[in-house]
C-alpha cells in the first residue's frame, strides 16, 4: 500500500463533516465510548461519519465487522449486539423506506432494477444495488463512500472510469459513471427524509406477543399454512416464538423454535436451529411479510406472510391453484381460523363458480365441492368465506397453453469436498394466456447448451430429480473431464408437461472460496 492510501485511510474517520448538512446526534454512551476514539463527538452531539449516515442492522453489523477486522476494534459480543440495535433505532431507515430494499436481507436473488447503465457500470459491476440503497447518507458521506472505495478496493477504479457506455464505449460529453451514480444515489437517497423524520416521531416499541396465522410459499413443494405463538424476550425488542407450518401438497408438518429481535420497531430478524427469519413489520404491527430461510447459499426459503388470529373468521389459503372452465365435482380445501356451522351460501368463488356442498369442516379448514362454469370468466379469484377473504387465492382458466421454468436463469455452486453444494430448485408454472395458474409436475431433464464444439457439461454439472431439485456435482479437478476441469458449465434446464416445453438456462459455477462478509468475524 502507498504512503498516500495510507495516510488516507488513518485520516478520513476523524476527518468533521464540512457540509451544513445537519447530522443526527449519538446520544448513546456505549456506541460514543466504543466510537468516539476515531469517530470525534462535536457540540451538538454528533460523531463524524456516523451522524451522517442511516441504514438497517445489517448495514451496521457490516459496518462492525469492517471496524473489527481492518481498524482493530475491541468489542464483545454483547456490546456489538447492543450497538447495532442503538444505531438502528436511532439512524435506521424508515419502514417504507427499507421495504424496496428487503430482498438484500432475505437473501432472494432477484432481477435488480437500475436507474441507468452509468449506475450499473459504478456500483452493480461487483455487488447489487440494493447494498447501496440500504443506506442514506449525506452527499458529502456518498463522495466518502467512493474515496473508501478507491483505498479499500482499487479494482473498483475500473468500474468508476466508464460514463455510461454499452460494452466499453464512452458516451461523448458524459460525467464519469461514478459521479453520475452519486449524483443519483444522493438525490434519491439522502440522509433526511419525510419518511425518517414521521418515522421517528411514530416509532414505538413492538408489541408482538399473541397468536399468529401464517400463510407461505416454497418453491418446489408448494403453498404452506400454519401458526405461530410468539412470547415476551428479554427485552421489549426480542421475543421468542413456536410455530408449526403444513404443506398441503403432501401434508407433511414442521415445528420450530426461534428467538428474534425487533429492530427499529419493525425489522424482524429470527434464527431457529437452521432456519433465519427476516421480516418487515406492518407499522400498525397488525401483520408481517418476508422470508424464513436455510441452506449454505440461503438458496432454499419459505415466503411468508403473517396476521394476528383474532375473534372472528379468517381465510389462510387454499389447497389447490387452479380450476378449470366446465369443470364438477372440483374439490377444494379452504384453511384459516374460526370456521363455525357454515352453509354454502357463507363460500363464495366468484360469479360462475358454484359451491354445491360441503364436504367437511372443522375450526381450521373446510373442505367444499364446487362446479365451475363453462363460460366462467379466467382469471384469480378471492375466496370468501362470510366476511374473510384471501384475495386472488385461485385461478380460473380456459386452458394451459404454456409453461414457463422458473427462475428463468439460474445459478447452482459446486461442492461437497471441501465446500458446501449450491443448491437450486425449479418449478414448471401453466400459463393461460397471460394469466399465471401455478406450478404443475412436469417431467425434468439436462440439455446440453451448446457453447463450444464437443460441448458435455450436461455429464458432469450435476443431476435434476423428478421435483426440480438440481443437485450439483464435487468440486475440484475431474480426470475424467478433457484437461481435468472442474465439473462447472452452463446447461439447458427442461420441463414438459402435456406436450408442453419450457427451458431455463442453469450456469453451475465453483464454489464461493472467499466470503466477503466473512462469518469467524462474527463469532
Amino acid at each position: 500500500m502507498t504512503w498516500f492510501k495510507l495516510l488516507f485511510l488513518l485520516a478520513v474517520p476523524a476527518f468533521a463533516q464540512r457540509v451544513a448538512e445537519p447530522g443526527i446526534p449519538v446520544t448513546d454512551p456505549l456506541v460514543i465510548a466504543k466510537c468516539g476514539a476515531c469517530h470525534h463527538q462535536d457540540d451538538k452531539g454528533n460523531l463524524t461519519r456516523i451522524s451522517w449516515e442511516r441504514t438497517t442492522p445489517e448495514g451496521w453489523e457490516e459496518v462492525i465487522k469492517r471496524m473489527v477486522r481492518l481498524n482493530g476494534l475491541a468489542l464483545k459480543p454483547e456490546e456489538a449486539r447492543a450497538i447495532v440495535k442503538s444505531l438502528s433505532t436511532t439512524h435506521g431507515l424508515a419502514p417504507e423506506e427499507a421495504k424496496p430494499v428487503m430482498y438484500i436481507p432475505e437473501r432472494r436473488s432477484v432481477d435488480e432494477s437500475l436507474p441507468s447503465e452509468a449506475v450499473r457500470q459504478a456500483c452493480a459491476s461487483c455487488h447489487p444495488i440494493g447494498r447501496a440503497r440500504s443506506w442514506h447518507r449525506s452527499k458529502e458521506e456518498w463522495d466518502l463512500l467512493v474515496l473508501m472505495h478507491r483505498g479499500y478496493f482499487t479494482v473498483a477504479e475500473q468500474s468508476f472510469r466508464g460514463n455510461g457506455g454499452r460494452e466499453g464505449r464512452q458516451v461523448e460529453g458524459a460525467k464519469p459513471a461514478v459521479d453520475q451514480a452519486i449524483e443519483y444515489l444522493s438525490k434519491d437517497f439522502p440522509l433526511t427524509t419525510p419518511d425518517w423524520s414521521a418515522w421517528r416521531a411514530r416509532m414505538r416499541a413492538p408489541k408482538l406477543s399473541g397468536h399468529w396465522l401464517v400463510e407461505g410459499y416454497e418453491a418446489g413443494r408448494g403453498k404452506i399454512v400454519g401458526e405461530m405463538q410468539i412470547e415476551p424476550g428479554a427485552s421489549e425488542d426480542e421475543f421468542t416464538g413456536s410455530v408449526k407450518l403444513t404443506y398441503l401438497k403432501d401434508g407433511s408438518t414442521v415445528t420450530k423454535s426461534s428467538k428474534s429481535v425487533v429492530y427499529t420497531g419493525y425489522s424482524w430478524r429470527g434464527k431457529t436451529s437452521d432456519w433465519r427469519e427476516v421480516m418487515w413489520v406492518a407499522p400498525d404491527q397488525s401483520s408481517m411479510q418476508g422470508r424464513w430461510f436455510w441452506g449454505a447459499y440461503d438458496e432454499f426459503g419459505i415466503d411468508v406472510k403473517l396476521r394476528r388470529a383474532g375473534d372472528g373468521i379468517a381465510v389462510t389459503g387454499v389447497d389447490r391453484t387452479m380450476l378449470q372452465t366446465g369443470s364438477t365435482g372440483q374439490r377444494v380445501r379452504i384453511f384459516g381460523a374460526n370456521f363455525s356451522k357454515l352453509t354454502v351460501t357463507d363460500i363464495d368463488f366468484g360469479s360462475g363458480v358454484a359451491v354445491k356442498r360441503i364436504v367437511d369442516q372443522s375450526a381450521q379448514q373446510a373442505t367444499v365441492e364446487v362446479d365451475v362454469d363453462a363460460k366462467a370468466i379466467s382469471g384469480k379469484r378471492d375466496v370468501a368465506v362470510r366476511r374473510a377473504v384471501a384475495p386472488k387465492a385461485i385461478v380460473v382458466y380456459h386452458q394451459i397453453d404454456h409453461i414457463k421454468v422458473s427462475p428463468e436463469t439460474a445459478l447452482a455452486r459446486l461442492g461437497g469436498v471441501d465446500y458446501p453444494k449450491g443448491f437450486q430448485q425449479f418449478e414448471a408454472i401453466a400459463y393461460d394466456h397471460d394469466v399465471e395458474l401455478g406450478a404443475v409436475d412436469a417431467e425434468w431433464s439436462v440439455e446440453e447448451f451448446y457453447a463450444v464444439y464437443g460441448d458435455d457439461d450436461s455429464d458432469f454439472v450435476g443431476k435434476l430429480n423428478a421435483k426440480g431439485l438440481f443437485t450439483p456435482n464435487v468440486e475440484g479437478p475431474n480426470p475424467k473431464r478433457r484437461f481435468s476441469r472442474n465439473n462447472y458449465g452452463d446447461v439447458w434446464v427442461v420441463a414438459k408437461y402435456n406436450g408442453l416445453t419450457a427451458k431455463s438456462y442453469l450456469v453451475v459455477a465453483v464454489p464461493l472460496y472467499v466470503r466477503w462478509d466473512q462469518p469467524e468475524v462474527a463469532r
